[in-house]
């Protein structure tokens, strides 16, 4: 049976995306050295080696909803020459309307200042008083897991897929491993009628 502990120690291993890391260890019966063997040969386990790599080319993206939405996005990379395929234009595109769509508040769970992660704990502990304490911690953990895939970007389930599992930053990864560059999600601005939210990393 393949464990979500499984897939997180693959992914930290390897830089690869939530749903390959999934695939292989299947394909690989659950060994984790032939699964990462698996994603070496598929170019996904590279990932991980090329964020460290500066990015300071890429592109201001914007994607515009009915007249009501607007979104601009810088996304950043190694060099124009990735900036100018298509492949990264893409990404770009899909992040402006997943934004438009899914309004997240951060670009990462790093962004989120201290007070507002006290204040939603200091919430959930008031909704889970009445629980043996030994089990509080627990839920505040997964409470503060699902505030994260609201709100953060990165964390956010990407409205264009399917199954419904493929995260911003999973969607990243996997144009990382393919471009063969480093690609930095580097801040959004969403503007709706009567309303505006910024947001960078």
């Amino acid at each position: 049976m393949i464990t979500a502990e499984m897939v997180k120690e693959l992914r930290e291993k390897t830089g690869a995306g939530l749903m390959d890391c999934k695939r292989v260890l299947s394909d690989s019966s659950g060994d984790m050295e032939k699964a990462i063997d698996l994603l070496r040969q598929k170019g996904l386990a590279t990932a991980a080696k090329k964020s460290a790599r500066s990015a300071s080319e890429g592109l201001i993206g914007s994607y515009i909803h009915m007249d009501k939405i607007g979104v601009m996005v810088e996304v950043n990379c190694e060099t124009d020459f990735v900036a100018r395929t298509d492949d990264f234009r893409g990404l770009v595109k899909d992040i402006a309307m997943h934004i438009a769509a899914a309004n997240p508040a951060y670009v990462s769970r790093e962004d989120v200042p201290g007070e507002v992660i006290g204040r939603e704990k200091d919430i959930y502990r008031a909704q889970v008083a009445n629980k043996p304490p030994q089990v509080v911690e627990k839920i505040l953990e997964g409470k503060l897991e699902k505030f994260y895939t609201d709100t953060c970007l990165l964390d956010q389930v990407f409205i264009k897929d399917p199954a419904g599992k493929q995260k911003i930053k999973d969607l990243i990864t996997e144009k990382i491993a393919k471009l063969g560059e480093n690609i930095v999600f580097r801040r959004f601005a969403r503007f709706q009628l009567g309303e505006k939210s910024t947001c960078e990393s």
